[in-house]
């Protein structure tokens, strides 16, 4: 018996050695000076030599090097040749949520339920998860973590990515609530026997109709008296004083544009179009109203066969000269492919748009729209220290190549489960066997 209890604790010890996420980076204790990196601040300026001081998590400055002589604070570490960015920002991700997709016990973004504004994606957030630790080392810092299925989802919230729980994760708590708008249109189900390609949705108006009827009912329950607890009207609190906004997924031009009237005719002030497709098509509404945009990435093919080819790739550029508040958002791929955020902003830069002003996609504008900007987004004075060094181009997956990542000034890990992997065969190879 004993031998087996022995044989058992080291059993389990080995697993948690290797299936265990890196440990999270402790507090900032000194602090450091980063001399000599091109600066990337996140707002569409470059720095060049720059010099970048960080002191209790904070940045306390960030000025180009040739123009002022600041005096070094605490580790110096020597940039030059170096890029500096603003820690990366994923948003309407289900990362933390979702670990092995075909494993249903591993997936806790959809809940049961059609009208769920109360199901919290934050307290499901698993912070030990060896997905998240794979963003860090394309620099992805930050993410919005959100629910998904039924009608109303219900609340995201949006995370730092070295964590030890949810709660020291959570850099801003339920900052809004995901609403599926219905599809104008639907695909004929060939496995029932319907014709393919797409037709009008003959229930859509019923659908719509009982979108704006749960809307009017919480908004009645919460001027009543509440003598009765109704847990998911009060959870749409937040969108009638403005505390939360409304993020709705869309895509078609009917839908946005009813979508867009919906949110004004119910006193909803912030809404955020998530996917957005066809919303290029519909700017001038969106701009009119001070709708963001959290576009569909890049990387993928048109929805319709006579769009053009190139549509998903020039989406961003063409919402952005019209004037919309854009950001990137990864929510329909699989959960691991959110790693490819960067690259999916530098595919905007092959269709005319200033490098910048990509990195505006994911690093600012995603910041604005997520209502973190105070904080996070750029290299500027005041704001958290949460930013990584790369030996290259932060948007060319071919010069990505992190060598430090901080988050409110912490040094944290760029280990994960490939980079050991990485390391374990390249020393088979390199010994012969």
């Amino acid at each position: 018996m004993n031998n087996y209890k022995y044989i058992s604790a080291i059993l389990m010890l080995c697993f948690s050695i290797t299936f265990a996420q890196q440990t999270p980076a402790s507090a900032q204790k000194e602090a450091f000076t980063i001399v000599g990196a091109t600066a990337h601040i996140g707002n569409g300026t470059v720095i060049e030599n720059s010099i970048i001081i960080v002191e209790n998590g904070k940045i306390t400055t960030c000025v180009d090097g040739k123009l002022a002589k600041i005096p070094y604070k605490g580790k110096v570490i020597d940039a030059n040749g170096k890029h500096v960015y603003p820690g990366f920002i994923a948003a309407n991700t289900s990362l933390g949520l979702v670990e092995i997709n075909a494993v249903r016990a591993s997936n806790d973004q959809d809940e049961l339920g059609d009208m769920i504004p109360h199901v919290r994606s934050l307290i499901a957030y698993n912070a030990e998860s060896k997905v998240v630790e794979s963003m860090r080392p394309n620099g992805i810092l930050i993410a919005q973590v959100s629910p998904n299925g039924g009608r109303i989802s219900g609340t995201s919230s949006i995370m730092q990515l070295d964590a030890w729980n949810w709660e020291d994760a959570s850099l801003k708590t339920d900052d809004g609530i995901h609403l599926n708008w219905p599809q104008s249109f639907t695909r004929g189900r060939w496995w029932l026997g319907e014709p393919r390609g797409l037709k009008p949705n003959k229930n859509y108006a019923k659908q719509v109709e009982s979108v704006v009827a749960f809307v009017t009912e919480s908004r009645a329950y919460l001027k009543g008296n509440r003598d009765t607890k109704n847990i998911p009207y009060d959870a749409m609190q937040g969108l009638f004083n403005g505390s939360q906004k409304l993020y709705v997924h869309v895509n078609d031009v009917k839908g946005i544009t009813d979508a867009v009237l919906f949110a004004k005719n119910n006193d909803i002030a912030n809404m955020v179009i998530v996917g957005g497709y066809q919303a290029h098509l519909v700017a001038s509404l969106l701009k009119n109203n001070n709708v963001s945009v959290l576009i569909n990435h890049t990387q993928s093919l048109p929805k319709i066969d006579d769009h053009d080819y190139d549509l998903p790739y020039k989406a961003p550029k063409l919402l952005t000269d019209a004037g919309v508040l854009v950001g990137i958002q990864t929510g329909d791929t699989s959960n691991f492919q959110t790693r490819n955020l960067p690259f999916y902003a530098g595919q905007v830069v092959g269709q005319g748009m200033d490098k910048e002003e990509a990195l505006k996609l994911i690093t600012s504008n995603t910041a604005k729209i997520l209502g973190i900007d105070a904080d996070y987004g750029t290299l500027e004075a005041g704001k958290s220290a949460t930013l990584f060094i790369s030996e290259g181009d932060a948007l060319d997956m071919r010069t990505n190549n992190l060598t430090h990542a901080f988050i409110d000034g912490r040094s944290i890990s760029l280990e994960t489960h490939q980079t050991e992997l990485w390391k374990r065969y390249s020393n088979k190879y390199k010994a012969g066997e």
